[in-house]
């Protein structure tokens, strides 16, 4: 009876899961608590993290909101550029 060696090193095994993030831009258009209340809405962010988020983009342009695989962060993209936000998966 011949035993097969199986390879558990991690540099062998191919991995399909790519961590993405949506990333929310500023804009002139929207009011923050319109921006919050997406947040809080469609990403269940709780209201500090709205919030906080909020104020990133503000000021530095843009802001991660979330992270997954891509097929996860889909429907938020669509539900938030729905609501006239600016997004994108990076």
């Amino acid at each position: 009876m011949t035993k097969e060696k199986t390879s558990l090193n991690p540099e062998d095994q191919v991995l399909d899961y790519q961590e993405k993030r949506l990333i929310l831009f500023n804009d002139e258009v929207n009011t923050f608590d319109y921006v919050i209340n997406s947040l809080v809405e469609v990403c269940k962010h709780t209201l500090e993290q709205a919030e906080t988020c909020a104020w990133v983009a503000h000021f530095k342009g843009k802001c991660p909101i979330k992270s997954g695989p891509d097929e996860i962060l889909q429907p938020y993209k669509s539900e938030l550029l729905n609501r006239q936000l600016t997004v994108r998966i990076e």
